[in-house]
């Protein structure tokens, strides 16, 4: 592998088991890179509602309880980590917040200049999605400053990416830093891109065919291929079949924007969709607009 700029990745944890199997896929597939790993635990307060001196007293107290738990279950799983780091040019942090998550990690991925949000994603099916607001998908939602990569709790690296799907609906002129996470991926571990758009090509606007062909542009360093997929039931179970179908997708991408292409057309919250059903990481690019 050539050398390559250092990496700072963000491991958000709730010292669940997903959490740590996201840890796990983070340090097998960047064994060979050097990285800054930074471990995060969010902690929250729930305020007594009293402000009276013993309701201050209350809030204070807890805090120091919640802040000590969080530091040490943090300790412990630096420990576990240093345990099983197969990277010599690793370095690890901890960092404990009092915040709620999204919060916590928007702060640290912009004071520390952060690459990549690492973290565990847990699989849910029809109503249990509507009601789960998962952690993962409002941290997709709302940190639109750093790329995520969302690893499902079942999901074992064996540290490549033979080949990344890239599903677009075409619906942007795509500047080159826009696909840059994407593209430094596919250098990193040698993956092909396979560009992916569900629906029928001959139906491509100008627009979409003008967007099709900046992405050859964009691309010519890496080894990609266009892909055509009929739709089945919906985008997202389309995407699903493709995974199965092919064991050497190892991570599904996707560029978000507002409301973009697929959901216009199909009225299907896809990134959300697929935050909750991909068998294989997925990674959300958003546009900074």
């Amino acid at each position: 592998m050539k050398k390559v700029n250092r990496k700072r990745v963000v491991l958000p944890t709730d010292f669940s088991s997903n959490a740590w199997n996201a840890i796990v896929y983070a340090l097998t597939l960047f064994k060979d890179v050097p990285c800054d790993f930074f471990l995060l635990n969010a902690f929250q307060v729930g305020t007594s509602g009293l402000s009276t001196r013993m309701g201050q007293a209350n809030d204070t107290r807890l805090f120091h309880l919640l802040k000590e738990q969080s530091e040490r279950d943090l300790k412990r799983t630096l420990e576990q980590v240093e345990d099983m780091d197969l990277g010599p040019e690793h370095t690890f942090e901890t960092v404990s917040i009092a915040d709620n998550l999204v919060n916590a990690i928007g702060k640290t991925v912009y004071n520390k200049g952060m690459d990549y949000i690492i973290m565990g994603t847990k699989g849910a099916t029809g109503l249990k999605e509507v009601f789960m607001g998962s952690n993962t998908y409002k941290i997709i939602k709302e940190i639109d400053f750093c790329p995520i990569i969302a690893v499902p709790e079942d999901f074992k690296s064996d540290g490549s990416i033979d080949t990344i799907l890239l599903a677009t609906g075409y619906e942007h002129l795509f500047e080159s830093y826009e696909l840059r996470p994407l593209l430094q991926l596919a250098k990193l571990f040698g993956s092909k891109i396979w560009i992916t758009h569900v629906g029928n090509l001959e139906e491509l606007t100008p627009e979409q065919q003008a967007s099709r062909n900046i992405i050859k542009k964009q691309l010519k360093t890496v080894v990609y291929d266009f892909v055509s997929a009929e739709k089945e039931t919906s985008i997202n179970h389309t995407i699903q079949k493709m995974v199965q179908a092919n064991s050497n997708i190892h991570m599904v991408a996707m560029i978000n924007q507002d409301r973009g292409f697929f959901e216009r057309l199909t009225r299907e919250p896809v990134i959300q969709k697929i935050s909750f059903n991909s068998k294989v990481p997925f990674l959300v690019i958003h546009l900074f607009e």
